[in-house]
């Protein structure tokens, strides 16, 4: 269990710093958090070459590496290239177009995707919680099905394991605690949370509750006014949406209202993949890199 962030940022740091492929390296979105991550990360920034090196020259930045590109297609097909090779350990978007750049990671022939659905997983340090909570999917899938929203939960799965989580509790987040039959994310919730008594989950001890009103899943005391027992209530390790608005509002308002810290990434392709907005503080860039570096197998 992670308690803050410090904490996802040592285990980071116990695993060396990794090789980061930045597509289209000569971003003002991503310099900040490439020079507080300087302890995590190696640089390799990939787009034009004369641009990249005046531009690391200018925000200073160091100890990286260029290689050439000609546009921002190609550099994303040379950080996937990266990966393929063993020569990058996750990627970074910079200054290409969110499409154009998962198109390029998607690729069936040149792109890193795998079996897996990509979806996102943002990780909240929010205060008031106990611990550190993850939260999927804000940020990628629009409306997922039944068969997606449990690809998704596999996806956090394998992130938690890897950052070395033995024990997982999973809330399911809805507006009630009940089925309704035209909230088809309550029946879907309910169904899923059937797949801890089938061992559907290996390597991890997997609690599954929903659906679950948000009130319930923070407060244990919410919970026993409700009526409701469960040993996920107040505690939840891992949030599961209904869908990206209500994941992306939920995680934006954490963040701006209730000043969360967080960090984020896409999973699914073979390596994490680090995404960010213009609009992300510094400190969110450094803990999405830190979320990744910490995700690396």
């Amino acid at each position: 269990m992670f308690k803050t962030f410090e904490d996802v940022i040592a285990l980071a740091k116990s695993k060396g710093r990794k090789r980061i492929a930045v597509v289209e390296g000569a971003s003002e979105e991503i310099v900040e958090g490439l020079k507080l991550a300087k302890d995590l990360a190696v640089p390799i920034l990939i787009g034009d070459d004369e641009k990249i090196r005046k531009f690391a020259e200018t925000h200073g930045i160091s100890g990286y590496e260029v290689i050439p590109s000609t546009s921002p297609v190609e550099s994303a097909f040379k950080a996937c290239e990266l990966v393929k090779k063993g020569e990058a350990d996750f990627i970074m978007k910079g200054k290409i177009d969110t499409p154009t750049f998962l198109r390029a990671l998607l690729d069936k022939e040149k792109g890193i995707r795998t079996e897996k659905i990509f979806s996102h997983i943002t990780l909240l340090e929010i205060p008031n919680y106990h611990k550190l909570v993850f939260l999927t999917d804000a940020g990628m899938n629009i409306r997922p099905d039944l068969k997606m929203k449990i690809s998704i939960l596999q996806n956090a799965i394998d992130v938690m394991k890897t950052m070395g989580y033995n024990e997982i509790k999973v809330a399911f987040l809805a507006s009630l605690e009940t089925l309704h039959e035209d909230m088809p994310e309550t029946i879907e919730f309910a169904a899923i949370s059937k797949l801890q008594d089938r061992s559907f989950f290996k390597g991890v001890k997997v609690y599954l509750d929903g659906p679950m009103g948000f009130d319930i899943a923070v407060s244990k005391r919410a919970a026993e006014l409700k009526g409701v027992t469960s040993v996920v209530s107040g505690d939840a390790d891992l949030w599961i949406v209904p869908d990206v608005a209500s994941g992306n509002i939920l995680a934006k308002a954490l963040i701006y209202i209730a000043n969360a810290k967080a960090g984020g990434l896409i999973y699914g392709a073979k390596v994490p993949v680090v995404l960010l907005s213009r609009a992300d503080e510094p400190e969110l860039k450094y803990y999405s890199i830190a979320f990744a570096v910490a995700a690396c197998g």
